[in-house]
């Protein structure tokens, strides 16, 4: 390990923590998350199944660009 790996991890660690404390605080502003169109939501009797795919190409989209933001400054 080197230097470089304890600065990553350190901003990973920062990373969830924001997101944790965002959750924490909005979990009520955030109800929209999981449910937008095109996430598959499939409700029976005994069976649920949710797969959340735009949420999913949403998020990754997000944090491609946040993290080609850090890239350029590192």
């Amino acid at each position: 390990m080197n230097s470089d790996t304890g600065k990553y991890l350190i901003l990973i660690g920062g990373a969830v923590v924001i997101i944790g404390l965002v959750i924490y605080f909005f979990h009520d502003k955030l109800h929209w998350i999981g449910h937008l169109p095109g996430d598959i939501r499939i409700e029976k009797e005994n069976f649920r199944f949710y797969f959340p795919i735009t949420t999913m190409i949403i998020a990754s989209v997000v944090i491609t660009v946040v993290l080609s933001i850090i890239r350029r400054f590192l």
